[in-house]
């Protein structure tokens, strides 16, 4: 596994594929500074991107996590799922982001950078 990386600025599809690649095969780790707009991508946890958007600057209040693939089809790449999500404080109770602002938001960064979710 590769350590994550920051991502500010739109990638090539062959940039998200090999990304895809080079953890899981099929699926990109993604954790979003729904905030700042910007994102970590790779890596083998979560919280290993959740950890580098920490040290850039970013509030652990504002960073929300899923799961990205590249490969499905439209509307069906994102799973909203991610550990770090467990937040009762915030009214999310669960690995899955509940609340459908956060969704949006994170979706919206994740389509500027990526390209359709």
């Amino acid at each position: 596994m590769e350590s994550p990386l920051i991502i500010r600025a739109p990638l090539s599809s062959a940039e998200i594929l090999e990304l895809a690649r080079r953890d899981f095969g099929d699926m990109i780790k993604v954790v979003v500074d729904i905030k700042r707009g910007i994102m970590a991508a790779g890596g083998e946890l979560h919280a290993d991107s959740e950890a580098l958007l920490i040290t850039d600057g970013s509030a652990q209040d504002d960073i929300w996590g899923a799961n990205y693939y590249p490969e499905r089809e439209p509307g069906k790449r994102l799973e909203y799922s991610a550990m770090l999500n467990i937040r009762p404080a915030r009214g999310n109770r669960s690995q899955e982001i509940g609340s459908e602002k956060v969704r949006t938001e994170l979706r919206a960064v994740v389509e500027r950078i990526m390209g359709a979710a």
